[in-house]
């Protein structure tokens, strides 16, 4: 049986002559005010045991109610996909995602994503939006997720990643030597041509910041990690593309295929091989939505990144052995 949400507060002096959604998203602010504005609609979050519509204004001294059973927010189908969780309890949970696995179901990819996966792992996710999942990763990026297991706790973690507290950083191969490290400070938005891609945009574009340095450097490439300050869609893709320096393997930013002169044969067949971009999300920090302490996880490469890591070192190798 499900229990329902029990909610009891206040209004406070101070808050005199405000809206009830206002009021309601200030004294329940674990919640999103797109849910409180639905459980006042429906006769849910009461005024004095009456209900009143979200633009009415409060005295103060009201007293506020909510007895609310939650909903499944979306027409998903549970299956039984193989999640490799690096954590969980009560609240949370995270996920390190394999390349190739789809995050969210969208236009022809309906099922076999990690959402669909979460659901059969957590039935209860099909209360919470979009099944607790606050943030995403390409297909072919793996790494580090969070999943909320709880409104209070997706509410929290939304609000993180707003405020850019949750730290995110990865590993990444890219296309040329870096000189050194640095910062991508350029606005990113869907770009004018093609719709199916992001762009860097002197106009219109929203926020996009990333902070990179190199670990390690090769005769044509460099393996750099970079940590995100925003989180648009293809960013790191898009940034390092606009330097100069696309990612190995991302055939939508990164143009043709290019196989550095004075390599080996081995190295050049990785390279064919290597079918996704050179992403991996290696670290996730955050603050416990519930306990507010302060946690961080790390995720190895998966076999292919870490093959091709071996390749590009044991090309780098024989080179200075011939040189």
């Amino acid at each position: 049986m499900i229990e329902p949400i029990v909610l009891n507060a206040t209004v406070p002096e101070h808050m005199a002559g405000a809206r009830l959604d206002q009021v309601a998203a200030e004294l329940f602010s674990s919640y999103s005010r797109s849910r409180l504005q639905k459980w006042i609609k429906d006769g849910e979050l009461l005024v004095d045991g009456k209900s009143c519509r979200p633009r009415d204004r409060l005295f103060g001294g009201e007293q506020l109610s909510v007895k609310a059973l939650l909903e499944p927010e979306g027409e998903w189908l549970a299956e039984a996909i193989e999640l490799d969780i690096c954590y969980e309890d009560e609240d949370i949970l995270v996920i390190n995602k394999p390349a190739g696995l789809v995050v969210h179901p969208a236009a022809g990819n309906y099922q076999g994503t990690l959402l669909n996966g979460v659901l059969h792992y957590l039935p209860a996710n099909e209360n919470i939006p979009r099944a607790g999942i606050v943030h995403r990763l390409d297909k072919e990026t793996s790494g580090l997720m969070v999943v909320a297991k709880t409104l209070v706790a997706h509410q929290s973690l939304v609000k993180q990643l707003q405020a850019k507290t949750v730290s995110r950083e990865y590993l990444a191969i890219v296309q040329g030597v870096m000189t050194g490290g640095g910062t991508v400070d350029k606005p990113i938005g869907r770009h004018p041509q093609a719709r199916t891609k992001m762009a860097v945009l002197d106009f219109g574009g929203k926020e996009a910041v990333s902070h990179y340095r190199v670990i390690e450097r090769f005769p044509a490439h460099t393996l750099i990690r970079v940590k995100l300050e925003t989180g648009r869609t293809h960013q790191i893709r898009v940034h390092m593309a606009s330097i100069g320096y696309p990612l190995v393997g991302d055939s939508t930013y990164g143009g043709r295929l290019k196989l550095p002169k004075g390599s080996t044969q081995e190295l050049h067949d990785a390279l064919r091989a290597f079918r996704r971009q050179a992403l991996h999300a290696t670290q996730l920090a955050l603050s416990h939505p519930v306990s507010g302490e302060h946690m961080e996880w790390q995720a190895l490469p998966p076999e292919d990144f870490n093959r091709l890591f071996a390749m590009l070192k044991t090309d780098a190798q024989q080179r200075d052995q011939r040189e």
